[in-house]
């Protein structure tokens, strides 16, 4: 069974975010909010089911 996947990156306001890809293509999660830190988005995605 394919897993969805988990991306982090930068905006343009330089704060870190995520998002979740399901394996179809379709944005099935992302942060509401940007992070100074990137362990504190890190840590938000596993609230929202991320296991890494």
């Amino acid at each position: 069974m394919p897993k969805d996947k988990v991306e982090f990156y930068e905006d343009k306001k330089e704060e870190w975010r995520w998002r979740r890809t399901a394996s179809n293509g379709k944005i099935v999660g992302a942060s509401t909010e940007g992070y100074k830190n990137k362990s504190d988005c890190e840590a938000n995605a596993r609230r929202n089911g991320w296991n890494g």
